[in-house]
């Protein structure tokens, strides 16, 4: 029996429409900042931050419940999907033990 699990999604948002990080920004901060006042995790913007028309962002989140760690997963990459302007080109998931990386 584990202490507890992370986990984590990634998803990448491709917009090839965008012409500037300006307007790329426009789309991207606003659902990023409300998946983390809708869902009890935590958001990062990872990779794309100086590309025009893609992004990649992270989410993770910390529970002693496997089952619960899928379920707001899966609820925080519908709500992403559903929010903006743009296409979630792909999406990765991963729950671990928290021992897994406590050395």
């Amino acid at each position: 029996m584990s202490l507890g699990y992370i986990g984590s999604l990634t998803l990448r948002l491709e917009m090839p429409w965008v012409t500037n990080l300006k307007e790329k920004r426009a789309l991207v901060r606003p659902v990023v900042e409300r998946l983390k006042a809708r869902f009890p995790v935590t958001v990062a913007r990872l990779d794309g931050l100086d590309a025009h028309d893609w992004e990649v962002i992270g989410v993770v989140t910390v529970s002693n419940n496997h089952q619960w760690i899928e379920e707001t997963l899966q609820l925080a990459a519908d709500f992403v999907a559903a929010q903006g302007e743009y296409r979630v080109t792909s999406e990765e998931r991963g729950i671990v033990p928290i021992e897994d990386v406590m050395d």
